[in-house]
């Protein structure tokens, strides 16, 4: 071999890592927190992105600004993901939208510790839980896994909580647990249905601050810190991140996970 065989001098073709080009994205509950971060990392790494919403449309309408902006395309899409009804509608407007579609992302939740959520009972909270993040996440990944089926490709991400395994004391961590226990034991088992042909994971934040953390009391900052090895807040990027490695190309061989991005803390 000369020197100028040397692989370091031939033209290598530019590639980017965790590319999204030519892809197509839905990512519910997008038009805030870690929704919308997700929705702007996927265009950044050149993913089209629907922007679903329930009743957050001037959140959605700036995420899609946001998207806009990378230059890629963006679809708003309404819907209550209580109404079963509205669910499957969901799905068929966003194929519609991008027949291409082949990225699902179900963040849709409630959120019970900000706003008047706060005050629901106990019961209606769990009942709100069950509607949106249970059911809405298996009944959107079931249809969106169907659709993917048919064309063999496209991967499916689900959002999980790092404590629900091994629990949180407080109404809210019974209840988180609850619901993201299932979400995250629903994701490994679709997984083996819609294998090899669809890709079906789960990330599962730790300490993320959002609307609820950044005005939580000292009590609760000094907890964050207290444990979480890296000692600081997690951030809706770190999800994206995450997100977006997670449904490119470099993580093919990876199904049926839950990957916990919680800067270390124990679970």
């Amino acid at each position: 071999m000369t020197a100028s065989d040397s692989p370091s001098d031939k033209a290598m073709p530019e590639e980017r890592f965790a590319s999204l080009d030519s892809r197509a994205a839905m990512v519910t509950g997008s038009s805030s927190g870690i929704g919308r971060a997700i929705a702007l990392e996927l265009a950044a790494g050149g993913a089209d992105v629907i922007v679903h919403y329930n009743s957050n449309r001037d959140g959605a309408e700036e995420t899609a600004r946001q998207i806009r902006d990378c230059g890629r395309r963006a679809v708003l899409l309404q819907a209550d993901l209580s109404n079963e009804a509205a669910a499957g509608t969901l799905v068929e407007d966003a194929f519609t939208a991008f027949p291409q579609l082949d990225i699902w992302i179900n963040n849709a939740g409630v959120d019970l510790l900000t706003g008047e959520a706060r005050d629901w009972p106990y019961e209606t909270k769990l009942q709100r839980l069950f509607e949106i993040d249970v059911r809405g996440t298996v009944l959107l990944s079931k249809s969106a896994g169907k659709r993917f089926m048919e064309s063999k490709r496209g991967t499916i991400i689900n959002i999980g909580w790092d404590q629900a395994e091994r629990g949180m004391e407080g109404d809210s961590g019974e209840l988180f647990a609850t619901a993201k226990n299932a979400i995250m034991g629903f994701s490994r088992s679709l997984a083996l249905s819609l294998a090899p042909d669809v890709r079906v994971n789960c990330v599962a934040p730790g300490w993320i601050r959002t609307a609820w953390g950044e005005g939580a009391g000292n009590t609760w900052q000094e907890r964050v810190l207290r444990e979480t090895p890296l000692k600081r807040w997690g951030t809706p990027e770190d999800i994206a991140h995450c997100v977006r490695f997670l449904v490119s190309v470099e993580a093919n061989y990876l199904t049926g996970q839950v990957f916990y991005v919680n800067g270390g803390a124990e679970r």
